[in-house]
C-alpha cells in the first residue's frame, strides 16, 4: 500500500509512515524486539528526568494479554485480538523531587509519559511494526486486573503488531484502515497570543 499523506513542509518520512492500523496478523513478537520499543521509550525527555512513565504489556496468548484486552470496549476488542502485544500507558502522577524526602505533585507526568509512548511508537516503526493506540476501555476494570495504584494514570492502551489483512476486520472498519489526514498548522500553531478559532 502507498502511503498518501503528504506534509505541508520537509520532515522526515517516519513521522508521516507512522500511522495507526487495526488490521493485525496475529503473530508473536519476539521478546527481545519488544525490549528494544521500550527502550526506545526509556530515552524519552522528562521534567527533571522524572520518568514517570510506566508500562505494563501481555504478549499475546498470555493472562496479561487477557487482562488488557478485557478492559477494551467491544469497539475495540473487535480488531485487538489480532495484536502481537497489548499494553496499558501509565504515569506516577507524584514523585520526590531531588533534595526532597516527601513526594509532590509531578506536573508533567502526562506531557513526559505522552513523549515516550511516541518514542515506543516510532522505534515499532522503524522495526516494522504498528502500534494504535486506545481510549475505548473501561479504566476501572483495567486499574484492579493490573494492580495499578491510585497515585498512578491510566492514559491509554495500546495494541502492538505487524500489519494484516484489512479483510479481517469487521466491515465498518475495512474502509477507515488507512493513514488519515492531519489539520494545518494555522489549526495548532500561533505566534505570541493564543489566537484558534471556536
Amino acid at each position: 500500500m502507498t502511503l498518501a499523506r503528504q506534509p505541508d513542509h520537509p520532515v522526515h518520512p517516519m513521522f508521516t509512515e507512522r500511522w495507526s492500523p487495526r488490521a493485525f496478523t496475529g503473530e508473536a513478537m519476539p521478546r527481545d524486539t519488544l525490549m528494544t520499543i521500550f527502550e526506545a521509550a526509556r530515552w524519552a525527555p522528562s521534567s527533571m528526568n522524572s520518568q514517570p512513565w510506566r508500562f505494563v504489556y501481555g504478549l499475546a496468548g498470555t493472562p496479561g494479554f487477557d487482562a488488557l484486552f478485557n478492559s477494551l470496549v467491544p469497539g475495540n476488542q473487535a480488531w485487538a485480538g489480532r495484536a502481537s502485544v497489548l499494553l496499558a500507558v501509565i504515569s506516577a502522577t507524584q514523585w520526590v523531587p531531588p533534595g526532597k524526602d516527601q513526594p509532590q505533585p509531578a506536573g508533567t507526568h502526562a506531557l513526559d509519559t505522552g513523549a515516550a509512548w511516541y518514542s515506543l511508537s516510532l522505534q515499532a516503526q522503524l522495526l516494522g511494526w504498528h502500534v494504535h493506540g486506545m481510549a475505548g476501555f473501561n479504566a476501572a476494570t483495567l486499574r484492579a486486573a493490573l494492580g495499578v495504584p491510585d497515585d498512578h494514570a491510566v492514559h491509554a492502551v495500546a495494541a502492538i503488531g505487524r500489519r494484516g489483512d484489512p479483510s479481517q476486520l469487521p466491515e465498518p472498519l475495512q474502509a477507515r484502515e488507512a493513514p488519515n489526514g492531519r489539520k494545518p498548522l494555522s489549526a495548532t500553531v500561533a505566534e505570541g497570543r493564543f489566537s484558534f478559532g471556536g
